[in-house]
């Protein structure tokens, strides 16, 4: 009753359709689970701020889901080299600029990998060869 409580006051001001409001019904019953993905994404998340920093980068200081980055010399050529790897990050359209979320383990690990080879004018290969 409390979370149903809870989510009827966030709904005055926003609309919430039934299902997002039974969706996040379900994800309050689970949150043991909830909590551990989120310890899992800032885990993440803190270990794409230390990589950025090992490659002479500078990330912003985030409490969220991504990290913001700068200290690239072109940031639109980095975007290419990463998604011609198969690795997506947002330009966000500030020169030298990108952001990228935190996932899973192996999503930060090829986002990493992937960085440094075209920090480093390493050619890229088709994905997944």
């Amino acid at each position: 009753p409390e979370v149903t409580d809870a989510l009827r006051l966030v709904r005055l001001p926003y609309h919430l359709s039934a299902v997002s409001q039974a969706t996040a019904n379900a994800a309050l019953q689970h949150y043991d689970v909830l909590l551990k993905n989120v310890e899992d994404i800032k885990a993440q998340r803190d270990r794409i701020v230390d990589g950025l920093r090992d490659l002479g980068l500078d990330p912003a200081v985030s409490d969220s889901n991504f990290v913001f980055f700068g200290g690239l010399a072109d940031s639109h050529a980095v975007w290419q080299g990463l998604l011609e790897r198969g690795v997506l990050v947002r330009d966000v359209g500030i020169p030298h600029h990108l952001r990228v979320t935190a996932g899973t383990e192996a999503e930060t690990t090829a986002f990493l990998t992937a960085l440094r080879e075209v920090l480093a004018g390493v050619p890229a290969t088709t994905p997944g060869q």
